[in-house]
């Protein structure tokens, strides 16, 4: 395995320590001529491999010194995130909006349902852009939701500008689209919601922008928060996307309905490259060790070059 290192170029370094360990294991021994011949006494061979250790060590120091000085790192355990998925609301504030489902109006069902969906989708970028005959982008893509799950009580559609009051879905979508082609990273997907017709669908329209989207990879849902049919239109615009059409007449289907795009639009996990850390304590033990052992073989295991 190779260890990684932060500054492999200093790792050359340890030619100097080597040539001091071959010069210490391959020196010649000196010779201590005494006046007894065919004396009995050893070569000290055993003593002659302690002193070549011990010589070793300031050698075998130098070269822990060089590995630290080359910036030994230690990867971390891989990790693993949520794919990002950019999702734009686009909301319907026009007056017909007002117009009662369940305990409340369809505005106040519609966010109640958005809010719920930001709950169980960690990790993605959430937008919200309101529309009627003109369009707003009320909260830029981002992670924190806390200006979406803010924004009900200012834009209801008894307090939106009169000329809010229409209905303008291409153009809202056109406006959706553009915030998405920003954004590089992730999915794109935009969640329609709203209760009418729009005349700017008609004809080939509702076709072309659906192509439109389709080649920014954007995905669109749409919730049909009405009794009546389910706009051709809205159809066809979702369809080329590969996106879907639901039609909602009560506040448990419209939760629903959000889980149900929800399990849709699963959430994928990436693989991170695990990062990388400084790693000198084995080898700042490994230097202290040998240090004290040096240390105490100077008191009486030494090289004599006599």
């Amino acid at each position: 395995m190779i260890l990684p290192f932060g500054h492999p170029l200093v790792l050359f370094l340890l030619l100097v320590p080597s040539a001091l360990l071959i010069q210490v294991w391959r020196r010649k021994q000196g010779h201590l001529v005494l006046p007894f011949d065919h004396s009995g006494a050893g070569r000290g061979r055993f003593l002659g491999f302690l002193v070549n250790l011990a010589e070793s060590l300031p050698a075998l120091i130098l070269a822990v010194v060089v590995l630290v000085l080359a910036g030994p790192q230690q990867a971390g355990v891989p990790k693993t995130r949520n794919k990002m998925t950019n999702i734009e609301f686009c909301v319907d504030i026009s007056s017909s909006m007002l117009a009662s489902l369940g305990e409340g109006n369809r505005y106040d069902a519609s966010m109640k349902a958005i809010n719920q969906f930001l709950d169980y989708r960690k990790g993605d970028a959430f937008g919200l852009t309101f529309f009627g005959n003109s369009v707003m982008q009320w909260c830029p893509l981002t992670t924190d939701v806390s200006a979406i799950k803010c924004a009900t009580p200012f834009m209801s559609p008894d307090k939106a500008p009169p000329w809010f009051g229409g209905t303008e879905i291409g153009k809202a979508v056109l406006a959706c689209r553009q915030v998405l082609r920003e954004r590089e990273e992730g999915d794109r997907m935009i969640v329609l919601v709203t209760d009418g017709f729009s005349s700017d669908l008609s004809g080939d329209n509702a076709l072309n922008i659906g192509a439109q989207m389709k080649e920014s990879n954007i995905v669109v849902h749409a919730i049909h928060i009405a009794e009546t049919a389910v706009p051709g239109e809205i159809v066809n615009l979702t369809a080329v996307t590969g996106g879907e059409v639901f039609s909602v007449d009560d506040p448990q289907t419209l939760t629903s309905v959000f889980q149900r795009i929800d399990q849709m639009q699963q959430t994928e996990m990436v693989q991170l490259a695990p990062e990388t850390f400084d790693n000198y304590l084995p080898y700042c033990i490994a230097g202290l060790s040998l240090l004290g052992v040096a240390s105490a073989t100077l008191f009486g295991v030494r090289y004599t070059p006599w």
